[in-house]
């Protein structure tokens, strides 16, 4: 979470270039909303026979409302505040937070995998509904008329080719993604404007006794429910505090308040057009009727397609850079096991999951295959987004206390928004049985992932024993040097996930002494611990006074490959040539006068030992913890040993207490 701040600074200050990243990056999702907002309300109502101007002013009032309130005041004005040196999103708002108690891990969780889970949608009903727009040319209506398979078949293609290049980097188009996302707030607007114009009297939809009136009218068909609609409208508020550390709060909030006119001019500007065309017969007539391309010049369509698909596919690819980041947030909180990690870019903000990716990919699929019109991606949308919203409002709670805010002030704030939020909550539960149970269900299974992971470590980081190889130095001294043991390798190399001074892991020490005694020239413990810093390759090394313990921290940047078996070989020559190392001639090599003997990495694979003396729960939880440990990246591609000489050891994890069993001798 450092590395972007650091990365990114240039864009942190007030400028053009930060305010034209903050168009690219941060307003993806919320500005292909006018897309299908409109859309959805007046389809949800019956179409246009089903609407009336009272329907139309009043919803877009609700719009408006809603992206003032939650958008503008809760997010731009007090959540911005909330940032963890620059960086922003629910788990950096928990780290500044977690001091006030160890529950707070539990908002965060959900509201983590509530957000991953709900982005499984955004591509899938963003692209759909930009080649839906296709209909509205009059070549394309004659040739395909309303056959979905096309739209979902050009969909698709499209959704494949955005995931297959996250591999390569979006350095180059991504520097083009500000400017465009420029001209398309600007299109909505004036697109908006030329409507709006025409029929001036739906500024009205300010007063926002329209917005209540509606909720209760008879003429809102959904009731209470057509909030989950309006909600649609501001479903990338959260992604807008979560991309806080790209550009900076302050280009943010410079910015917002432009992204925002146009939004609402273009919001207004399809009020008009349905206010003008929802007694029009020949419009009744139109199949899957959208606002947002209908009320275009036909000349204007196939520009504002080609628009809306490009808009789209920005969203998107903002959407899958936060997933990538939020699930490397996740892994050094030590929530998600480890996952290869790529860095195709010249940032750290430009990283590559390919476990992620593949997931992603497979979840927008099927979605589109599923639903095939964005009318049933749209009913199941939103749902989850709702409980993210939620969760960063409890914890926001937190933080205005820590900052010195009175706590009536702190109730206030999490009591009006947390009551908006349980209401669109309420409101979109129904989406659940409509499809929304998918972005639940996927929430779940990440938050169970979650819970095992966190779980887990508690489990063990309050039970297990780290030993202090000091107190090992003359057992090791003695094994190294007792010849009635043949030598198991030159250099034994133990990579150790956490190493601090001259601690290591219990079972390392086990694996050398106990599990076969190791006899070797030299025994190494490395620690890797990657920077922030894209190119950084630097160590330290503490021998404890000893020639044949060598403990080495290596620090790597984030966009350096992990070969451990060629750093570890320099660390070998530097210190011999430091004299801190004894020469290592080998008689038999295929280098003449070679003087760095042979290497086996030990790579220690733990099993729940049996007598440990666990809870039924707490062993189950270990269990599920180790096997999800297996699936992830493997340690050979992760620190680069699949042409290295590696044994693989299973060693018993004892954690609590040991279980003593006694055998009475029969006579």
């Amino acid at each position: 979470m450092r590395g972007k701040r650091g990365n990114n600074a240039q864009y942190q200050k007030i400028s053009m270039a930060g305010l034209l990243v903050a168009m690219g990056v941060v307003y993806g999702d919320i500005g292909t909303s006018p897309l299908y907002v409109m859309k959805s309300i007046v389809e949800d109502n019956g179409g246009l026979t089903g609407i009336n101007p009272d329907f139309v002013i009043g919803s877009v009032s609700l719009i408006f409302w809603t992206l003032t309130l939650l958008t503008t005041i809760k997010y731009v004005v007090i959540a911005l505040n909330a940032d963890n040196h620059g960086e922003g999103g629910i788990f950096s708002l928990y780290t500044l937070v977690r001091k006030g108690g160890k529950y707070l891990i539990i908002p965060a969780m959900i509201g983590g995998a509530a957000l991953l889970a709900d982005g499984v949608l955004t591509p899938a009903v963003t692209v759909t509904t930009a080649i839906e727009g296709l209909r509205g040319i009059p070549q394309f209506f004659d040739r395909f008329g309303n056959n979905q398979n096309v739209i979902v078949i050009i969909t698709l293609v499209i959704i494949f080719v955005l995931f297959m290049v996250q591999r390569f980097g979006t350095d180059i188009v991504g520097k083009a993604f500000g400017p465009i996302m420029f001209a398309w707030f600007t299109f909505l607007g004036v697109m908006g404007l030329l409507n709006f114009s025409q029929d001036w009297t739906v500024i009205r939809a300010l007063n926002p006794y329209y917005a209540i009136q509606l909720l209760f009218s008879a003429d809102n068909k959904l009731g209470l429910f057509i909030l989950g609609n309006i909600f649609l409208a501001t479903t990338g508020a959260e992604a807008l505090y979560s991309d806080l550390g790209h550009v900076g709060k302050r280009n943010i909030r410079l910015s917002w308040p432009y992204v925002k006119i146009c939004l609402v001019i273009n919001y207004f500007g399809q009020a008009a057009w349905l206010l003008n065309v929802y007694q029009n017969p020949e419009a009744q007539q139109i199949k899957n009727l959208n606002p947002f391309f209908q009320m275009m010049p036909q000349s204007w369509i196939v520009i504002g397609v080609a628009f809306a698909t490009v808009a789209a596919v920005i969203a998107s690819q903002a959407l899958i850079t936060g997933s990538f980041t939020l699930v490397s947030e996740a892994i050094k909180l030590k929530l998600l096991p480890r996952l290869k990690i790529m860095y195709p870019g010249n940032s750290i903000g430009q990283m590559y999951i390919p476990a992620v990716n593949l997931i992603l990919w497979i979840a927008c699929s099927l979605v589109v295959v599923t639903f095939r019109t964005s009318h049933h991606m749209e009913a199941a949308y939103g749902l989850s987004i709702t409980v993210t919203m939620l969760m960063t409002t409890a914890l926001l709670y937190f933080y205005l206390i820590q900052n010195g805010h009175s706590r009536w002030f702190a109730y206030l704030v999490t009591f009006f928004f947390g009551a908006i939020e349980v209401v669109f909550f309420i409101s979109s539960v129904v989406k659940f049985f409509r499809g929304g149970f998918v972005a639940v269900l996927i929430g779940l299974i990440i938050l169970v992932v979650m819970f095992i992971w966190e779980q887990g470590n508690i489990i063990r980081e309050s039970s297990t024993e780290d030993v202090s190889l000091r107190d090992y130095i003359p057992q090791l001294k003695e094994l190294r040097d007792d010849a009635s043991l043949p030598i198991y390798q030159t250099n034994v190399v133990f990579l150790v996930p956490d190493m601090a001074e001259d601690k290591v892991g219990r079972q390392f020490i086990y694996s050398i002494l106990d599990k076969r005694p190791k006899r070797a020239r030299v025994y190494w413990f490395v620690h890797v611990e990657v920077t922030d810093e894209p190119y950084t390759k630097e160590y330290q090394v503490d021998m404890m006074g000893t020639d044949f313990i060598v403990q080495v921290n290596l620090f790597l940047g984030f966009r350096v490959q992990q070969e451990i078996n060629v750093y570890v070989r320099q660390v070998i020559h530097d210190l011999m040539k430091q004299g801190r190392l004894p020469k290592q001639p080998q008689r038999y090599s295929l280098t003449p006068g070679r003087e760095v003997g042979d290497f086996q990495f030990v790579l220690i694979d733990e099993v729940v030992s049996n007598v440990t003396t666990l809870g039924k729960w707490q062993r189950q939880i270990m269990q599920a913890k180790l096997a999800i440990k297996k699936i992830a990246t493997s340690p050979e591609t992760w620190f680069g040993l699949e042409y290295s000489e590696v044994k693989h050891e299973t060693v018993p994890l004892i954690i609590g207490n040991t279980r003593k069993t006694w055998l009475k001798e029969r006579l």
